[in-house]
């Protein structure tokens, strides 16, 4: 299995409680790719998102530099808003960034997106959700599949194209495209139709849960006439390794409440509850923090649920000092991944 890490960015606070600069949010996570790329850490993502706290708002840049800066980490959206976005320059954007690594290592996930800061910053109609997302998820895989520069598309969220070309191709000839989803179930019988590997976003409840919309994904698939080696799972969820499991719950509380205190000041959400936060902190709690036997152990748990081949967790929240997130790093890398390879050995 595959251990990973994914970011939308984190603005770090300073002394006085005050977010710092959204330029060293990004120095900042951009020195945590470059960690885990040396450690052996299988998978960095970077999610899109357009706020002061979390100003991570183009994946294909940031991968684009991690590609030169990186060795062998594989790297990858977590999400692109595809709804909001043009397939065109993403994919443009994700090629470049393919060539730039040497090929192999750069990967697309496709998202709608949680948030809806995306819609009328790029000037969407929110009301247009569905269609923008299926039609240019359609240009996306289209333009991947091409075997040539030349590509030809008709739709209304978008200009048409006719014989165009779509430059750079990846060195390989495509890039893998997954689909995000945060548990919707058309959402999992669509990749497994359309033959696409499937990330899911888990950040409540039982991760177990989520286990039926993996059988429905791969039931899709083989009703399609997908092969089981075009089918893949991943998961995303919310976490935190520090040496001790208090030591990861006093690090990543106080994180942890200032980004639901400003997710519910935008949405309407009551004020986060600490007892909330410990009862997804332990078992069978959606979030993966503690020390690296305890995160060790819940991933391969859950991986007979799931059986899924990655596992990646967002540390960095509500401005979690940057020493103690690249020591999570670090843990994660040195001490969780070699213990899930040895706990899966095993099964």
């Amino acid at each position: 299995m595959e251990i990973g890490a994914y970011s939308f960015g984190d603005t770090q606070r300073g002394a006085d409680g005050l977010p710092g600069s959204t330029a060293e949010a990004i120095a900042n996570l951009f020195e945590a790719i470059k960690l885990g790329d040396s450690l052996g850490l299988d998978y960095f993502g970077i999610g899109e998102h357009h706020t002061d706290t979390m100003p991570a708002s183009s994946p294909g840049a940031l991968i684009a530099a991690a590609a030169a800066a990186t060795s062998q980490i594989k790297l990858g959206s977590a999400a692109s808003i595809i709804s909001t976005d043009d397939p065109v320059r993403v994919y443009q954007q994700f090629a470049t960034a393919d060539a730039i690594s040497g090929g192999g290592r750069i990967e697309i996930t496709a998202g709608r997106g949680s948030s809806t800061e995306t819609f009328p910053l790029f000037g969407y109609d929110l009301g247009d959700y569905d269609r923008l997302y299926a039609e240019k998820l359609g240009l996306l895989m289209k333009i991947n599949d091409s075997d040539r520069t030349k590509v030809s598309w008709s739709g209304k969220t978008r200009p048409s194209m006719k014989n165009l070309d779509v430059v750079p191709r990846p060195v390989n000839g495509s890039l893998p495209i997954w689909l995000a989803t945060g548990g919707n179930p058309g959402s999992s019988a669509r990749a497994g139709q359309l033959g696409l590997p499937i990330s899911y976003g888990i950040i409540g409840g039982a991760p177990a849960r989520f286990a039926p919309l993996a059988n429905l994904y791969r039931a899709a698939a083989a009703e399609a006439g997908v092969s089981e080696e075009q089918t893949a799972v991943s998961v995303a969820a919310i976490g935190f390794v520090a040496p001790t499991k208090q030591e990861a719950l006093d690090r990543f509380y106080q994180g942890w409440y200032n980004m639901n205190l400003e997710m519910g000041q935008r949405r309407g959400w009551p004020e986060p509850d600490k007892r909330q936060f410990l009862a997804q902190a332990d078992f069978p709690g959606a979030y993966y923090i503690g020390d690296p036997d305890e995160v060790a152990e819940r991933i391969v748990e859950l991986h007979g649920h799931m059986g899924h081949m990655r596992h990646f967790l967002q540390m960095d929240i509500g401005g979690i000092p940057q020493e103690h997130y690249l020591e999570s790093v670090s843990l994660l890398a040195t001490e969780v991944k070699p213990r899930v390879q040895r706990l899966l050995a095993k099964k």
